[in-house]
């Protein structure tokens, strides 16, 4: 194909023909990765595809720039006042009756705690489906499955007809004491134990939460992709222990389609135990629901708050029961940047732009129905992929990767439809390397953007509250970084130059800017009319660190963002990080848990401080002064 050929195809399927690089330079795409890139967009050189043809890059901008954009779900009294809520991870809760692991149950204990101190909403890491017969492959944004849900997350000893052991409560005892989450060690309790309940379900005694009726009706509704699911976890335990691997990547070729004659021949021999996945699902979904509908009883008016990954992974449930749907022949990452620079790739499967949005019932809008039906809200990681992502070939490395565009305006659409059918407001990630004019499109959708105070930086330092946006959900920080202590004292940097992330000279540069960043946060609060603590040094006690989160926290409430979210690991002052990008072996990721009980959480000195600077801050107002409120924010988004 002569070159001119291939970049006209290249430009139809939204291949773009540049990338930027870590000097701020547009560097032109190669034919090479154009033409691997098509072949990942299962787009033969001759023009035609294997699936629906893609439409082109100028029918695919006339959407936004000539159709009205849609608008997502927002609710009214959202309009009328500013909330704030508690984000934690949930795995890291601790309690004296889970099993190593925070569960629905505590959840809703949770939400009764977060309902007193007067919070509207918790959010949470992804609680989307892992691969349970390899339970240490714990990142929550690396699921077998965005459709499904974990169930590690259930609380086992709220289910019909549990009796415990003795045997089981020193085994337990050992999973609590732990500082890390030991996932293995939970799965086999959970996994082992419910195996036990379900020969004796529901001889044992069902209630009007565990109705087999419903769990009938749930199966059902399931249809083919839940039965695919409880399949592919059926197959990845019996894989594992014939040392294949839980990913279907590494299994015997007869079993990587999941319509294949071997596979049907498995799933008739196994009958009984993809029944038993498929009620694994059924209980989460019965315990999640009972949490959220927790959260609303203790007047949580957002009540759950949950995160979709960017992508799931590559040999997980989701390529496999829908091989047709993903790109199979490159990953999603990021180009070449000043942090990265030589690009990364996260190793996750995305959907096809071809198939994400086609039919009554896309892919698209099953993922993010799959998630709102318990939620008050949802926030979308990497929000930029509703435009374009950037897709690394198999084998290439990260800088012989493109950006390809996906059909935005049909996106929002979905968003739009699925937000308003189960009223959920929808939060965008839109930070690092992104377009122009994607967060104004963005909040033309209404979807909120989201702000991390250490990125709302500018020539003259931090940006004061009033240049936050109203249609934001502004934070301190999230399970990438430090808790504000842990940033003050620059345990970010010294975690990159421990683990070997950044070199010893980068990380010198990155401290000297630190301690400009130390000045221009204190700077920005004593403009901003709040207290600073006195011997504020960068080796300032962990009591004056208190202070300063406190000050913060004051600082990100009196943004007109009309959410706030005040992270659990800031309240109890943790140490220990949830997750170090760019690390693997060499850091627990996903394991730390609190240093404190959720029974111990309300007299937390720490925690009751900031929920009354919220309280004062955000407070909860009348009717008719939020029928002021409103007008006022209406005129200033108009």
């Amino acid at each position: 194909m002569k070159s001119a050929e291939l970049d006209k195809l290249a430009r139809r399927y939204g291949i773009s023909p540049t990338r930027p690089s870590p000097d701020d330079r547009e560097v032109a795409i190669s034919a090479d990765t154009k033409r691997k890139i098509l072949s990942a967009l299962e787009v033969e050189l001759s023009g035609t595809t294997q699936g629906e043809t893609y439409p082109t890059q100028r029918e695919q901008q006339s959407g936004p720039a000539h159709k009205a954009i849609p608008k997502s779900f927002l609710p009214d009294f959202l309009l009328n006042t500013r909330v704030w809520g508690i984000s934690l991870q949930l795995y890291e809760l601790r309690s004296a009756r889970n099993w190593g692991i925070g569960d629905f149950e505590d959840l809703s204990d949770m939400a009764d705690l977060a309902g007193k101190l007067g919070a509207d909403f918790i959010g949470l890491n992804p609680l989307h489906a892992p691969f349970l017969a390899d339970p240490d492959r714990c990142s929550p944004y690396e699921p077998s499955s965005r459709q499904h849900l974990n169930p590690l997350y259930i609380a086992v000893d709220r289910l019909p007809g549990f009796v415990g052991s003795a045997e089981l409560d020193r085994q337990l005892e050992g999973l609590r004491r732990s500082d890390l989450v030991d996932y293995t060690g939970v799965a086999k309790a959970k996994i082992g134990t419910m195996r036990d309940l379900w020969r004796t379900w529901p001889q044992a005694g069902a209630d009007e939460t565990y109705d087999p009726v419903d769990f009938e009706a749930f199966i059902a509704r399931g249809g083919d992709s839940l039965r695919r699911h409880a399949l592919f976890e059926c197959l990845s335990f019996s894989m594992v222990e014939r040392g294949a691997g839980a990913g279907w990547q590494a299994w015997p070729v007869v079993f990587r389609r999941f319509d294949s004659a071997a596979v049907a021949e498995f799933e008739h021999g196994h009958a009984d135990e993809v029944r038993f996945h498929m009620w694994l699902q059924w209980l989460a979904h019965r315990q999640l629901l009972q949490a959220a509908d927790r959260a609303r009883a203790a007047g949580l008016r957002i009540g759950l708050y949950l995160d979709l990954a960017v992508g799931e992974a590559v040999d997980g449930s989701a390529t496999w029961s829908e091989p047709d749907v993903y790109i199979s022949k490159a990953t999603i990452g990021s180009p070449p940047d000043p942090f990265a620079v030589e690009g990364q790739d996260w190793h996750l499967a995305g959907f096809l732009p071809s198939t994400i949005a086609a039919g009554d019932s896309s892919p698209y809008r099953r993922m993010v129905s799959a998630a709102m039906q318990y939620a008050g809200a949802v926030r979308i990681d990497h929000a930029p992929a509703l435009r374009r992502l950037f897709l690394v070939p198999l084998g290439s490395r990260p800088d012989g990767g493109a950006y390809v565009r996906y059909p935005q305006h049909r996106l929002l659409q979905i968003l739009a439809e699925t937000s308003a059918e189960h009223r959920c407001l929808v939060i965008g990630e839109a930070l690092g390397m992104i377009p122009l004019d994607l967060p104004d499109e963005l909040a033309a959708a209404r979807i909120l953007s989201y702000r991390i105070l250490s990125y709302e930086q500018d020539g003259k330092g931090f940006k004061p509250p009033d240049a936050y946006p109203v249609f934001g959900l502004t934070c301190i920080s999230t399970h990438d970084h430090q808790t504000l202590a842990g940033w003050w004292r620059s345990a970010d940097i010294q975690d990159r130059r421990n683990h070997g992330i950044v070199p010893p000279d980068l990380t010198a540069k990155h401290l000297r800017h630190r301690r400009r960043e130390r000045r221009n946060l204190t700077t920005a609060l004593r403009a901003a009319g709040i207290d600073v603590p006195s011997r504020l040094s960068a080796r300032a006690s962990g009591e004056t660190l208190k202070e300063l989160t406190v000050s913060a926290y004051r600082f990100i409430a009196r943004t007109p963002s009309l959410l706030v979210a005040v992270r659990l690991a800031d309240l109890t002052d943790e140490k220990k990080p949830t997750n170090i990008p760019g690390t693997s072996d060499s850091y627990p990721n996903w394991k730390p848990k609190l240093s404190v009980s959720l029974e111990g959480l309300a007299s937390v000195p720490l925690l009751n401080r900031i929920a009354a600077t919220m309280r004062e801050e955000r407070p909860r107002i009348s009717a008719v002064r939020e029928r002021s409120a409103g007008r006022r924010i209406s005129n200033r988004q108009g």
